[in-house]
């Protein structure tokens, strides 16, 4: 990836302290997402994950005497509709190459990729940071190509074995702009592209499985200076090791430019045990893979109809979304970034706030409902608690039936019993009181109970929280809140 244009203010908040003074971290990535399809880029055969070794091999992915590669025309579809979500270009006319190089899990002896003419061209992602900080990170390009098989180091104790199961399966590189100049934000950005290939159903983002993986190049300057000499980093398969690989990188780095030294273009790899970088080999050039037009492969055209045709079918994408959240919903941005961040989250947060107040129906689901789904673990997708339950939960809140407090308690029964929570509330007698007289005597035992403190209130209205929670208290959170509140007002001359 060429380091060459750039395109952002230095930012001191993002600087590095070193013992000559700050340093700059710039950071691209090249993303290799596998494309999500029933078979390989150019063979039949299945890309189903988790099959004994070399089980999902065509003649083709073997490389075999005669055998000839055939686009699969799924997979440059699914490639199309990445590059729309990206905003991006979308070249009518792109070409695939040779790349050359020795690998024992490459049984051509070349990768088919995309060199000078790729499928797809510039893009931008969009990125909202804790900080309130917004960034663009530019996308260069996105190409196809087919992955290489997995060499196994650890089944026996003198040989390797290779699997070819993954020989020649789709990948979509999708390759950054240098325009990332902290951890964060790389973190952020590959988060954010995760979740946009997940809405688009391009890639299921899977980076535990090696259907994600993200080589990051890393390099540091004096702030605003010339770019640095960079080091990728390859195949990091988490988006919290990409952050632990970056820190150390650009400190490692830093710390070799002031003892005098200098960087030399590698190619490195991230030890998450050891939470460092060790080189691999010197960095590759473009010339050195001896790039050439692939004779087995005519160039790859399409018209501006099918691209429309796609465009078409996409879903509301992140930002979308989350604007119309805002909006709409009138959800904060916190709050809508949470809900947005998986598709499976929005559609849960959809059905239970059809009809209802979205913004209860958003506290509900991202403070009760996911937050017990990351204390135990699951997602939404094993939720125990349906999107109906909860719905249903929410319209005994808004129609008086049950407080506030005994909807928490009705929650847990459902979530850990199942059932219809409007037949619970019935037949365990947990109905909100809101007959008045039943609270007026509840009342009137407190403030018996309390007079210094009533005679206070009378001073210090903030008080009236405290004999609202004692009545609340008495009457095991069935009594109406407003109820109490108004008839303590009244009854301590509050109004």
């Amino acid at each position: 990836m060429t380091l060459l244009v750039d395109t952002r203010t230095p930012d001191p908040k993002k600087f590095i302290k070193g013992a000559t003074g700050d340093w700059e971290i710039v950071i691209g990535m090249e993303v290799h997402a596998q494309v999500t399809s029933q078979s390989k880029l150019f063979s039949g055969a299945s890309t189903s994950f988790g099959s004994d070794p070399n089980n999902n091999v065509s003649l083709v992915d073997a490389a075999m005497p005669g055998m000839l590669p055939v686009i699969n025309e799924e997979c440059v579809r699914q490639a199309i509709k990445t590059g729309l979500g990206l905003k991006a270009e979308i070249n009518l006319k792109s070409v695939f190459d040779r790349k050359n190089y020795f690998y024992p899990d490459l049984p051509q002896g070349y990768q088919i990729s995309q060199f000078k003419q790729p499928i797809v061209g510039e893009g931008i992602i969009h990125l909202d940071m804790k900080s309130g900080e917004q960034v663009e990170v530019g996308v260069e390009r996105l190409h196809l190509e087919q992955d290489a098989g997995k060499s196994l180091h650890d089944q026996h104790p003198t040989m390797s074995f290779v699997d070819l199961n993954r020989s020649g399966v789709a990948l979509m590189e999708i390759v950054s702009k240098p325009d990332i100049r902290c951890a964060d934000e790389a973190k952020a950005y590959l988060t954010k592209l995760r979740t946009i290939l997940r809405y688009l159903g391009t890639c299921d983002g899977n980076m535990d499985q090696g259907s994600m993986r993200a080589d990051v190049n890393v390099s540091v300057r004096k702030p605003g200076g010339e770019f640095g000499t960079r080091c990728e980093i390859k195949n990091v398969n988490s988006i919290r090791f990409v952050g632990q690989a970056i820190e150390y990188e650009a400190r490692r780095q830093i710390g070799v430019l002031e003892d005098g030294g200098e960087i030399d273009q590698e190619t490195r790899l991230f030890d998450s045990v050891k939470g460092e970088t060790r080189s691999m080999r010197s960095k590759e050039e473009a010339h050195d893979y001896r790039y050439f037009p692939d004779p087995d492969l005519l160039p790859l055209e399409f018209s501006q109809d099918l691209v429309d045709e796609l465009a078409a079918t996409l879903p509301e994408l992140p930002d979308e979304k989350k604007a119309r959240y805002i909006k709409d919903f009138g959800l904060t941005p916190y709050d809508a970034d949470i809900l947005v961040a998986e598709r499976v989250s929005c559609d849960f947060f959809e059905e239970v706030a059809k009809g209802r107040d979205a913004k209860l129906a958003a506290n509900w689901v991202i403070n009760d409902t996911f937050g017990r789904l990351n204390k135990e673990g699951l997602d939404v997708t094993s939720s125990p608690i349906s999107s109906a339950q909860l719905g249903s939960i929410i319209d005994l809140i808004k129609a008086g039936t049950i407080s506030g407090k005994i909807a928490k308690d009705l929650f847990e029964i459902v979530w850990s019993e199942g059932g219809d929570p409007a037949q619970i509330v019935e037949e365990r007698g947990m109905k909100q009181v809101t007959d008045l007289g039943a609270i007026e005597g509840i009342v009137d035992e407190i403030l018996a109970g309390n007079p210094e403190k009533a005679e206070q209130a009378k001073e210090k209205p903030g008080m009236l929280g405290w004999f609202v929670g004692q009545v609340m208290k008495a009457s095991k959170g069935k009594a109406n809140p407003q109820a109490v509140s108004d008839m303590l007002k009244a009854k301590i001359g509050l109004e």
